[in-house]
């Protein structure tokens, strides 16, 4: 179907929404989208929910001017809209934050934030004393002027300044925006760097802004919608009033199954211990003493700089430790790197997998095969047949969705990128598997498999460390809860003892001295 010709946008005053009208999009002979009939309207926030391929980024590239549609067409102020590119939309005021920033890296923010835009003198001159007027006024109108430093080069930028940086962008335009889309925005952000991101979405509410937020944290997602649309398997599945509904709900649209059933609960453990670390001490980590025992779940909570990531790094040989030691099976290591903490047993799923964990340009196979390369070869050469039969097998296995275990990581969803991480250390078999936020920006679908995976790993007698940032996950997960804070442990919950109050409360403690008499369970 040939969309109608576009006409004339009407003035601000009237606006009346985003809108697609009977939407379809396939890609060959994948069907993308099928028949989505939604409207955005402004001055409110829509929550965009679904699976990973359930069709959400198609649909933010098709509102935005990425794609065309097959079938269909998009309407502003219920006039259709011809979009050939981004830079159509961004003119009609359709913005986009992304997941991924496009950052110049030898500029600083305040000529990122402006490119294409800058001001200039009379002799053509860029007008530094104007570009400062303007950065320092934006910053501050926005709430980022805490959070984000002008002077600061592209390449010196963190995860969350980039994003922040992004949101800057689309936000200062010539053209303001009438309609803005957040996709995953807070996956980088430090807890203060997302309270300044929801008080600029309820400014932009206020404002009469239609606003789309894709996000899979369910936590956020009533904090600030005020409807959600879920879309399964390419098609409408509700749109539903945020406050008259509920997770449970939101998950059986989603995937058509209970909320109860994500979690897999079991008692394999057994009295082996695996992992005994005694007063390990890095930069950043103080003291630390637990103990992970074979087909045991132990979960690190703790906030944002509480130094988890930290002792997972120097565990997986990462971060030089100072003092203290590092047992697996009874045998006392020198992590010296990660080369000798992979041969001793131990696996380490980063946090950042695109950027820590994934070669991205190379393929599911080569993924897989990356820590089992030494049995996987002969006289230093491959065998190449052993290694596709290694790496189908756990494709198959942990269900990764994709053409062939020859297509590139790159052109995978996160849940299926999460998904190749895991299979490269279940190939190895570690004793230890430290999981580092393993379903940060994936779907509630991907998330039940990878808990399934960990339930699995467990069963099998692997000793799992699970760091996560999401109490509902670490109690569904954990058969113990070690709590950290400012790189020290505070406390250690048992499966029954262990509730987001318990936890957060020893999480938050002001004086560690005072929590002494709070801790339970296991004594180190």
């Amino acid at each position: 179907m040939t969309p109608p010709e576009p006409s004339p946008l009407p003035p601000p005053g009237g606006f009346a929404g985003l809108s697609a009208q009977g939407v379809s999009k396939h890609f060959g002979a994948v069907q993308a989208l099928t028949g989505v009939t939604l409207t955005f309207p402004p001055g409110q926030v829509t929550a965009l929910l679904g699976e990973n391929g359930a069709g959400k980024s198609t649909l933010l590239r098709i509102l935005t001017g990425d794609h065309r549609p097959t079938e269909g067409c998009v309407l502003l102020d219920g006039q259709a809209l011809d979009l050939h590119s981004p830079q159509d939309a961004r003119r009609a005021g359709i913005r986009i934050i992304p997941q991924e920033p496009e950052i110049i890296p030898h500029v600083p923010v305040a000529e990122n934030v402006y490119a294409g835009a800058l001001p200039r003198t009379g002799l053509r001159r860029l007008d530094r004393a104007e570009l400062r007027r303007r950065i320092t006024a934006d910053l501050a109108r926005l709430g980022f002027d805490k959070v984000l430093d002008p002077d600061l080069l592209g390449s010196e930028l963190t995860a969350a300044q980039r994003q922040l940086v992004e949101i800057m962008r689309s936000l200062t335009g010539a053209v303001p925006p009438r309609a803005i889309a957040f996709d995953e925005p807070t996956s980088s952000l430090s807890e203060h760097e997302v309270e300044a991101l929801f008080a600029l979405i309820g400014r932009l509410r206020d404002e009469g802004i239609a606003v789309i937020y894709v996000s899979h944290r369910m936590k956020e997602i009533f904090r600030l919608a005020d409807r959600i649309a879920v879309l399964r398997d390419g098609t409408l599945a509700g749109v539903v009033d945020a406050a008259a509904t509920d997770e449970s709900e939101l998950v059986r649209l989603m995937v058509g199954r209970d909320l109860s059933s994500l979690f897999v609960r079991q008692n394999v453990a057994t009295d082996r211990v695996v992992l005994d670390v005694r007063e390990l001490t890095t930069d950043d980590v103080h003291g630390v003493s637990l103990t992970v025992r074979a087909g045991e779940v132990v979960a690190l909570a703790g906030l944002i700089g509480a130094g988890r990531s930290e002792l997972a790094l120097a565990l997986a040989g990462d971060a030089p430790i100072r003092s203290g030691t590092v047992a697996l099976g009874g045998e006392v290591l020198r992590l010296k790197d990660p080369r000798a903490a992979i041969a001793a047993g131990i696996g380490l799923a980063p946090e950042e997998r695109k950027a820590q964990a994934l070669f991205l340009q190379r393929t599911i196979r080569d993924n897989t095969s990356l820590v089992s390369l030494r049995r996987l070869s002969r006289w230093r050469f491959v065998k190449h047949r052993q290694e596709k039969d290694l790496a189908q097998e756990y494709a198959d296995r942990l269900r990764v969705r994709a053409p062939s275990i020859e297509a590139e990581v790159r052109t995978l969803s996160g849940g299926n990128q999460q998904k190749v991480v895991l299979a490269r250390w279940l190939a190895r078999k570690p004793d230890l598997l430290i999981l580092d936020e393993p379903t940060r920006g994936v779907d509630i679908g991907a998330k039940a498999e990878i808990y399934q995976i960990i339930a699995d790993l467990a069963r099998e007698g692997t000793a799992v460390l699970v760091i996560s940032s999401e109490l509902p996950e670490v109690l569904g997960l954990a058969d113990r809860v070690v709590v950290m804070q400012n790189g020290r442990t505070t406390g250690e919950l048992t499966r029954d003892q262990a509730t987001e109050e318990a936890i957060l409360a020893l999480a938050m403690a002001d004086d560690l001295a005072t929590t002494a008499p709070a801790q339970t369970g296991e004594t180190q």
